[in-house]
């Protein structure tokens, strides 16, 4: 029969047993937690990065668009045919 010593060391072996699986967890988590935080922030970078070469190339076509109106020679005129 179980005497009052052996259930005390029984209950701090279980409590020192459920302190170590609730740290291991806590680890657990907190290693999945920063995966999760690093791919985020990767793929927020991939975007912005990819956003950006989208409205460069926009930026770049809008100004060459512009760019021959612009170019146009003031002082020469068409002569008209008859």
């Amino acid at each position: 029969m179980p005497t009052r010593a052996d259930e005390a060391r029984s209950s701090d072996a279980r409590t020192r047993a459920d302190a170590s699986f609730k740290k291991e967890e806590r680890a657990k988590d907190g290693a999945k937690a920063m995966m999760e935080y690093l791919a985020n922030g990767r793929m927020v970078r991939e975007r912005t990065e990819r956003l950006r070469a989208l409205r460069l190339a926009k930026e770049a076509a809008e100004q060459k668009k512009t760019e021959p109106a612009a170019k146009a020679p003031a002082g020469k005129r068409e002569r008209a045919k008859v």
